[in-house]
């Protein structure tokens, strides 16, 4: 692939990792975040630096979008000082997990300049972004998908979902849900079992040779919980907020979601006792706390 001139919003833990990945590929790069480390760490890479969103949009067609939350999309894309107001962007594609109703609207505001919206948000932690193994949700007109897939593949494994904005932000959440719930339900069940004696350890295998696996017992349990580390890399306070928003779909759409429900609460009061910056792992210390016993190996 031609080396080419990518703008890139949002360089923080998972901006940061994907967008060292176009600069090893040899590609330019613009880039901006309020966190001057995180640009600075890019810099030394051979990125050059932007005063905003707007100045980001001003040197690249194509424009990344790594970003926490729905508000932070907004005001980097429509608001004085963003993407709308650049003279050279041409396409936003955007790796935030949102929710479908904002990455509709952004979507309509930026069409107002001509400049066409990507819904791309990603899945595959802190270790998919560095090693170029994510998934990439993709939702945008076939030929658009079909022009950005060589540069998606740099950061992982592209899935086109279909053609209107919001519908791969829906995939997101249903996959964050999933990730969320597998991760309460393990610790609880993985504190019940060490609370009646048995090695947690064991627990895991043969949990995970068994019908009951799933990526807490095959992935963060043994590297985040079971050294007590509670490091794997999705803060508590995003998490609560992508299952938050999947709620909120889900009740807009008609669709009962009983025990994702039961999810967010844990995320709350997860969020309350360790806070957001936690590690979304820190679920299982809520049950330990409470069982009174550690899950450890």
């Amino acid at each position: 692939m031609e080396p080419k001139t990518f703008g890139f919003i949002g360089v923080g833990r998972m901006g940061g990792l994907m967008s060292a990945r176009l600069l090893d590929k040899g590609h330019k790069l613009v880039v901006y975040d309020v966190a001057d480390a995180a640009v600075s760490a890019l810099e030394e890479k051979g990125a050059q630096r932007a005063g905003s969103a707007a100045e980001v949009a001003d040197k690249a067609d194509t424009v990344f979008l790594s970003l926490p939350n729905p508000e932070i999309v907004q005001r980097a894309a429509l608001q004085t000082g963003g993407v709308i107001e650049g003279a050279r962007a041409k396409r936003v594609v955007d790796f935030s997990t949102i929710g479908p109703r904002t990455a509709s609207l952004v979507a309509k505001g930026l069409a107002v300049r001509d400049i066409v919206y990507v819904d791309a948000p990603v899945s595959g932690g802190l270790k998919g972004a560095r090693e170029g193994t994510l998934a990439v949700m993709v939702a945008c007109a076939k030929n658009i998908y079909v022009e950005l897939e060589p540069i998606l593949r740099i950061f992982g494994k592209p899935f086109h979902l279909g053609e209107s904005a919001g519908q791969a932000q829906t995939m997101k959440l249903a996959n964050n849900l999933l990730a969320a719930a597998a991760m309460a339900l393990t610790s609880e069940a993985m504190v019940m079992g060490v609370k009646a004696g048995l090695n947690p350890k064991v627990m895991l295998d043969v949990l995970n040779a068994g019908s009951g696996r799933n990526s807490a017992s095959q992935d963060k349990f043994p590297k985040s919980v079971l050294p007590g580390t509670f490091d794997f890399g999705f803060a508590t306070g995003l998490s609560y907020k992508d299952v938050r928003l999947c709620i909120d779909e889900a009740e807009a759409l008609g669709v009962p979601m009983v025990c994702g429900a039961a999810v967010r609460q844990m995320l709350a009061v997860t969020n309350a006792m360790y806070g957001a910056d936690s590690d979304f792992t820190s679920m299982c210390k809520v049950v330990e706390s409470w069982a009174g016993v550690e899950v450890r190996g």
